[in-house]
């Protein structure tokens, strides 16, 4: 029960802090990051105990399964492999940032908003674990809810709009996802004559393509909204403009790594034979959000935003990966998934601190930083320089691979998404040129030891798996 007790930690450790902070002024931080470290060390001590020795989580290990909902058949039941091993790493390692970002910015209600932050983790870590199709629904939306509620309260001059925005989109995308959901569950009960929502039981269903091209469809549609692919994104650039720091960082490091592992887990898995069927109409969309992220993002003068259109584009070679059906695509798209969770944290990281110094976002604000603040731009010219996939750094490593795995299935495809890193490098260069270099307009302090910490530890890591990508290539051997 070690999963559970984390989530439930996560929880109780969140409705502590809210409380706490009532009684003592400042101590939600500090619970918040103390109970992080202790259950991440509980995560840790577990794997290493479980799957160095004899690699258990090569393949998909049920660890949990009982009985929640009799009536409908619907358990509790949590399972592990090496992917969703990875994805709770970086949502843990996530969650200290956000911790560490919001250290100073967030000054009301404080308590409630790490409780939100927390409850979001707790969710989060449910939708990478859970094998139950209507308990992973349920996880689904526990993520969500709270994620609006940091967005509308903690959020900048237009949070409710962009809240309200998140969420009608996020709930729309995810009716549908519950009604493929049901009517996957309805066709077990027609073929076998009883009602599942367990994974492992849909993996052996004969579903007729005919049938399976709709329910893929379901799924897609959610998941692709949460990637997000265009034309299903016009609510991330509004969510990561307004959310605080943490927010941004969240929703770029993690949430959108939720609708990848959908697409593997409850796309490609569930239904191969309508994803192939509809690879190319995939392939298409990841191709237009490539380049129409980079062309977006090339024109943008506020710095988040920026940011939240390049996590479209490189999001984009994520499902144009996925969708070749080739282990070396395959490869790369599960580095860059982590690549772009450290690299763009590290970016929306940058944005907050620089926001907390002028209290502007606008790239017309800033320039010349560099002459006040140079530990600062060595960080931002790095982080940028990841972005558009600099050799030595993960993002390279990630993208390269996608882009030859791609080229072996789809030629033409890889080709036009490769003009995509001419423009990641055009728009990383307007990026840091705009906020860094220039006359000075602001005398700004440079990082201090808790940035310095922050920026290293993404730093470390981004160069880390540049060099040895092996960190992050065995997670994925045993799953496709």
């Amino acid at each position: 029960m070690t999963l559970t007790f984390i989530m439930v930690g996560l929880i109780i450790a969140g409705l502590l802090v809210w409380q706490a902070e009532n009684l003592w002024l400042g101590s939600a931080k500090w619970l918040s990051l103390i109970s992080l470290v202790l259950l991440s060390t509980v995560f840790a001590v577990f794997v290493l105990n479980n799957s160095v020795a004899n690699e258990d989580f090569v393949q998909l290990q049920v660890l949990t399964r009982v009985a929640w909902i009799k009536t409908f058949s619907i358990e509790y039941a949590l399972a592990l492999d090496q992917l969703s091993i990875l994805l709770i790493s970086l949502t843990l390692l996530l969650a200290f940032i956000c911790v560490l970002v919001s250290w100073r910015e967030i000054q009301h209600h404080v308590g409630f908003y790490y409780f939100n932050l927390l409850l979001s983790i707790a969710g989060i870590i449910g939708v990478f674990v859970a094998v139950d199709v209507f308990l992973f629904f349920f996880f689904w939306e526990v993520m969500l809810l709270p994620m609006t509620a940091i967005i509308a309260i903690w959020g900048h001059e237009k949070r409710q709009f962009a809240a309200l925005k998140f969420f009608i989109f996020t709930q729309v995308s995810s009716l549908l996802m519950l009604v493929a959901i049901i009517a996957t569950a309805y066709f077990h009960l027609l073929q076998t004559g009883r009602l599942s929502f367990y994974y492992p039981d849909w993996l052996l269903l004969d579903i007729p393509l005919e049938i399976s091209q709709y329910l893929m469809l379901g799924f897609f549609i959610a998941f692709a909204v949460k990637l997000p692919s265009v034309p299903l994104h016009s609510w991330l650039p509004d969510a990561h403009t307004q959310a605080p720091t943490a927010g941004s960082v969240l929703l770029a490091g993690v949430l959108l790594k939720t609708g990848a592992y959908g697409l593997i887990r409850f796309v490609i898995f569930l239904f191969p034979q309508a994803s192939v069927q509809f690879a190319p109409v995939a392939a298409t969309l990841a191709v237009i959000s490539i380049l129409y992220g980079a062309k977006m993002a090339f024109a943008q003068q506020d710095f988040k935003r920026l940011v939240a259109y390049s996590s479209i584009s490189h999001m984009g070679f994520v499902m144009l990966a996925l969708f070749a059906f080739n282990t070396i695509a395959y490869q790369g798209a599960i580095i860059t998934i982590v690549a772009h969770g450290l690299s763009s944290a590290a970016l929306f990281a940058l944005a907050g601190m620089i926001y907390h110094r002028i209290h502007s976002r606008s790239l017309t604000d800033m320039g010349g930083f560099w002459h006040s603040a140079p530990r600062m731009g060595g960080f931002a010219l790095v982080f940028a320089s990841a972005a558009f996939g600099l050799p030595g750094l993960a993002n390279f490593i990630g993208e390269f691979f996608s882009l030859v795995g791609v080229f072996q299935v789809l030629p033409a495809f890889a080709i036009v998404a490769a003009v995509g890193l001419i423009g990641s490098a055009i728009y990383g260069m307007v990026l840091f040129q705009s906020s860094f270099q220039g006359e000075p307009k602001h005398v700004i302090t440079d990082l201090q030891l808790r940035e310095l910490l922050i920026c290293s530890s993404l730093l470390l890591l981004l160069i880390a798996i540049g060099l040895y990508p092996m960190l992050l290539l065995k997670f994925s051997f045993g799953v496709m």
